[in-house]
């Protein structure tokens, strides 16, 4: 059977980050409009490929100076790494709707496997409208995924340090992916 593929609908797919700050909250951040896609076999569910692909220039944490000390050398150095990229294939499911998919995160150019855990939160059949036309009946799929990442393994090193100890930034950072796929024809 040929594969299903349902791609990232931009609007509704975004990434999150948190990392603690100044060792008493958290620092959140976005990346938004994330283009990607999962193929999947329906007949074989673990025969899975999952892309996507975010500008690190279209980061948002709430602060401007804090943004653009993040999109500069120090952190995400977006002249030099425009884009930060996942590539999964490696599936294995815990539960009805839980799973794990494990791949390659690249971040800065550094390329590292991590493993994503992935909330299947179902199907819907939907209208579908396109440039303000009902373009008849598809369907959604959405899916929520965690991980947690030490920065410094993706060359993401600066920090400071506190008189009191501890320092700016920690080492963990918690990414969040929400996805909203589209059932598309496969390519």
């Amino acid at each position: 059977m040929t594969k299903q593929r349902w791609v990232f609908e931009p609007g509704h797919t975004s990434a999150q980050f948190s990392v603690r700050h100044m060792m008493i909250t958290n620092v959140r951040g976005h990346f938004k409009d994330i283009e990607g896609f999962i193929e999947i076999d329906p007949d074989n569910p673990t025969d899975v490929t999952v892309e996507a692909t975010m500008k690190t220039a279209d980061l948002w944490s709430g602060d401007t100076f804090r943004d653009e000390h993040l999109r500069a050398g120090d952190f995400f150095d977006v002249e030099n790494h425009p884009e930060i990229t996942f590539k999964g294939d490696q599936v294995s499911y815990l539960g009805q709707n839980d799973l794990t998919l494990g791949g390659d995160l690249t971040i800065r150019g550094i390329t590292k496997p991590v493993t994503l855990d992935v909330q299947d939160l179902g199907r819907w059949d939907t209208p579908f409208w396109e440039d303000g036309q009902d373009k008849g009946p598809i369907t959604r799929a959405g899916f929520s995924a965690t991980t947690r990442v030490n920065r410094h393994d993706f060359g993401v090193s600066w920090n400071g340090t506190l008189d009191k100890g501890g320092v700016v930034v920690s080492d963990t950072v918690v990414i969040t992916l929400d996805v909203e796929a589209l059932n598309t024809p496969a390519q």
